[in-house]
């Protein structure tokens, strides 16, 4: 009984397999036969029209390698290399923070996705000394929030001013964060809303924290209502919310139960004693930027 078993399943296995072997013959001679019928109708083809095909499909490929490099691995040295378009578009770009000055506005080392910024394909450092990054990073002001003003030019800082510049340089300094980008302001600073870098996903596709909204939440900042303020997809209503749960549980600059003096306050009070001048823009640079040179150029800065 046991044997007529083995028999029949031996026989079952090598129909099987000649099945098998029959089918990937037959798929062999079909491949074979398409192959073989491009290439006769390649060869029916005048040359003149397969040299143009193969240039066009070099054009195209030789495009779309520039076209991804202008979009994904060509760095942005400084805040004169922003293209208006890259603000119409609300671009966002990711980058490491390498100083924070002030409690709402730091530096930031663009490393766009190719270029060797990034693992696995990273083969360059980021520069660390003031001379390597002088005209290389981007002076960035947190959308949505406002921080106590600190010392400068002879004006007293605001109380918490010191606090709250420790906390941000504690959570961004030297580290990666993402920032989109949406207008120049008067003192030629970019203008931007900042997520935190994502601890496990990929940041390319999710964005981390709010960084305004978690200095909201630690008391650090106040939300910023004066003209032209930006607030992002949480909105101001959000904003106000962190701002006044901060404010009832006495955490940063809320200790003492209120501010004293907001920082557009201070800023007005002080607006008629010392007046600072913004920085001159350069001009020379902005107009070289700006400046079309021809529809390939322009091409490449639609982004």
């Amino acid at each position: 009984m046991f044997s007529k078993f083995l028999s029949s399943y031996s026989n079952k296995s090598t129909t099987n397999d000649d099945k098998n072997e029959s089918s990937i013959s037959s798929l062999q001679r079909e491949v074979d036969e398409g192959l073989e019928r491009a290439q006769n109708q390649l060869e029916s083809m005048p040359v003149n029209l397969v040299a143009l095909v193969a240039f066009a499909l070099g054009g195209a490929s030789s495009l779309g390698g520039a076209l991804l490099y202008a979009r994904y691995g060509r760095r942005i040295r400084n805040t004169d290399w922003i293209t208006p378009n890259l603000f119409t578009r609300k671009r966002w770009i990711r980058g490491i923070v390498t100083n924070v000055g002030d409690a709402d506005n730091f530096r930031l080392f663009h490393t766009p996705s190719f270029g060797g910024w990034r693992w696995p394909f990273k083969f360059r450092r980021i520069p660390t000394s003031t001379k390597e990054l002088k005209d290389q990073t981007l002076h960035v002001r947190i959308a949505g929030v406002d921080a106590p003003e600190a010392a400068h030019f002879g004006k007293p800082a605001q109380p918490h001013s010191n606090e709250s510049l420790a906390w941000l340089r504690q959570k961004i300094s030297g580290k990666p964060i993402y920032c989109q980008l949406l207008r120049r302001d008067q003192y030629h600073r970019v203008v931007a809303h900042v997520c935190l870098a994502p601890r496990f996903l990929p940041g390319v596709i999710f964005r981390g924290k709010n960084l305004s909204l978690e200095m909201l939440a630690a008391g650090c900042v106040m939300t910023y209502e004066q003209a032209g303020a930006e607030y992002g997809p949480e909105g101001k209503t959000e904003y106000l919310r962190v701002e006044n749960e901060a404010r009832a549980a006495k955490r940063g600059m809320w200790a003492g139960g209120k501010a004293n003096e907001t920082p557009a306050e201070y800023k007005r009070r002080h607006s008629g004693s010392s007046v600072v001048t913004p920085p001159a823009l350069s001009r020379r640079r902005t107009k070289s930027r700006e400046r079309t040179g021809g529809w390939l150029s322009s091409l490449f800065r639609r982004k």
